[in-house]
């Protein structure tokens, strides 16, 4: 009679390189039996069989299987998946690896947009000159559409009316309504030119006064995030003891005209203080 090596579950645990929580959590499932469970004392023996089925689940885990796909297979006696099965597993591990991609892009985005912030100096109080604009006030249905209306509609007007810009750019929005509304905000847009102009049905000319100082922070992301830079902004004014003093202007940098991504957009929020 030939010899049956017989390890306890702390060997086969050690040998195995698997932990013998594990092993009682695999023979629960059904999935690895001991070889052998003595009477008396309830010890546990694995075998050189157990060797290799615990080889065999763990390449099956590897290949994307499940514990109970696995168990499957063994009940069913196939040892071994059917081709349609892998090509499933197959189809399963592109579909994952193509949202792990999407995820560590969105990652890096994150993580360099991260550091735009670092880089650039987040706070800064400036004073704002006297300047000319551009201006058009009108209700739009949300933020997303403030895009649209600047490069179809007010672009070509200012175009048509021969508006010279000056530069480096410099437009903002300024909000007039009484309260936040997501959705027919009164809002102006402001552009600013090198001289005033014959105000037409879309656009007016204004002077505006110069503001001595301005408290400024950079917003990087979609608009509909303003809140969480202001929530910043007047959390550090209240800090320093820096008071309000007008009505906030959003400036815009990079935006829909030059950035596809809303996370790299770039705003910088401009609070008049005392």
């Amino acid at each position: 009679m030939s010899y049956k090596t017989k390890l306890k579950i702390g060997a086969f645990s050690q040998l195995m390189q698997v932990s013998v929580k594990t092993l009682r959590f695999y023979e629960q499932k059904g999935l690895l039996q001991p070889h052998e469970v003595d009477e008396w004392t309830g010890y546990r023996f694995y075998s050189v069989d157990q060797m290799q089925k615990l080889n065999a689940i763990r390449e099956f885990r590897r290949l994307g299987f499940s514990l109970d796909e696995i168990k499957e297979l063994y009940d069913d006696n196939l040892h071994e998946p059917s081709i349609e099965q892998l090509n499933q597993k197959i189809d399963d591990a592109e579909r994952d690896l193509k949202e792990l991609i999407t995820r560590r892009n969105l990652l890096l985005d994150k993580r360099n947009a991260r550091k735009e912030m670092n880089i650039m100096e987040k706070f800064s109080i400036q004073s704002l000159p006297e300047i000319i604009v551009a201006s058009h006030r009108e209700v739009i249905p949300s933020y997303a559409a403030l895009g649209p209306l600047c490069y179809e509609k007010i672009g070509p007007e200012m175009h048509r009316l021969g508006c010279k810009c000056t530069l480096p750019g410099y437009c903002f929005t300024v909000e007039h309504g009484k309260e936040w509304v997501p959705v027919d905000i009164d809002i102006e847009y402001c552009e600013q030119v090198e001289e005033m102009g014959t105000d037409s049905e879309i656009i007016q000319f204004k002077r505006l006064p110069a503001i001595p100082k301005a408290f400024c922070m950079k917003h990087v992301g979609p608009y509909e995030r303003f809140y969480e830079s202001f929530t910043e902004a007047f959390r550090y004014m209240e800090e320093n003891g820096l008071t309000l003093a007008g009505q906030p202007r959003t400036s815009y940098i990079d935006g829909i005209w030059n950035q596809e991504d809303p996370e790299k957009w770039v705003s910088v929020i401009q609070i008049p203080i005392l």
